[in-house]
């Protein structure tokens, strides 16, 4: 009488392990470049943020300004937006200097960081 043993072999075969580091590194090499143009667009959008808020801040800033010269701070330079942001323009990023005329809006350049940069308005008073 013969006895058949069965051998339960549990595991991967190595065709199947290099399969799935093959289709691992597939999946790396076109995750990074997204990821590093997430970078990019991230850093671009965060500039854009800041100057929507400088813009705003000194659209609030000239309303009560308008009202009482007590309010609010007062505007000549691009630079002076700078102090109508609570705790002030985050590190990184800095305004273009240019010279505002009273109740005239201004187009200001605002930089950050890998170059980037955007515009907001700024309207000049007293």
């Amino acid at each position: 009488m013969k006895i058949y043993r069965v051998l339960n072999e549990n595991g991967f075969t190595l065709i199947e392990l290099v399969i799935v580091i093959a289709i691992i590194g597939i999946l790396a090499i076109t995750a990074i470049p997204k990821f590093l143009n997430l970078s990019t667009t991230s850093q671009t959008n965060t500039t854009n943020n800041i100057a929507g808020a400088l813009s705003s801040a000194n659209a609030e800033n000239y309303a009560a300004r308008i009202l009482s010269t007590a309010n609010g701070s007062p505007v000549t330079n691009c630079t002076s937006a700078a102090n109508l942001l609570q705790g002030g323009l985050p590190s990184g990023y800095t305004i273009t200097a240019l010279t505002i005329a009273v109740n005239i809006t201004a187009a200001c350049t605002l930089s950050g960081p890998s170059s980037t940069t955007a515009t907001f308005y700024a309207t000049g008073i007293l």
